[in-house]
């Protein structure tokens, strides 16, 4: 499976703009922690860009991620790559044991909540964001409501890595793909 094949099936399942945006974000975020641990970064970006492509279609659990990871497995994704997916999750009970997995579920969450603390910006410039900002607006419980910020912290915690140290790489990563995520 290439990227492109990746991208082609998350764009059948997911018309919706933000969510194929959420994709691409932690698809970058992912490529970035995958460079960073020596990792098969096509395997990382592909979990990450496909974590959530079948949500517009089976928004209720455990619908998602269940359907799309039978719709991944007929079409021959690596096991590794749906073991992860299953496991940002927590309600399927998967546990995540391997590295991917750990990194999918700390990127996913944050993604969507530094997208979300970009675009309240004036300038809507990721280059703008910091740490700082992104902390605040975590204790802010009104803000992105939908963002679980347990989920956040504990990724970070299960990646081992500071919180504010993963924040700043996420956010850094996110910079370097900032036109194609709109930020």
């Amino acid at each position: 499976m290439t990227r492109e094949d990746a991208f082609e099936l998350l764009c059948e399942y997911t018309k919706s703009n933000s969510l194929q945006k959420h994709g691409l974000a932690v698809e970058t975020a992912m490529r970035a922690y995958a460079q960073k641990f020596s990792q098969d970064e096509e395997l990382w970006g592909m979990t990450g860009l496909l974590h959530d492509f079948d949500y517009e279609k089976y928004p209720t659990m455990p619908d998602h991620p269940l359907k799309g990871n039978e719709i991944l497995r007929e079409k021959g994704y690596p096991e590794e790559m749906l073991t992860a997916i299953l496991g940002h999750a927590s309600y399927t009970n998967v546990p995540r044991e391997s590295l991917l997995a750990k990194a999918l579920y700390a990127c996913d969450e944050l993604s969507g909540f530094i997208t979300a603390c970009t675009l309240v910006r004036p300038t809507k410039k990721i280059t703008e964001l910091e740490v700082s900002s992104v902390r605040k607006k975590m204790k802010d419980k009104g803000f992105a409501r939908a963002v679980d910020r347990e989920a956040i912290v504990e990724g970070a915690t299960e990646l081992g890595i500071p919180l504010d140290e993963h924040i700043q790489f996420v956010i850094d990563a996110m910079k370097k793909n900032a036109e194609t995520l709109g930020l």
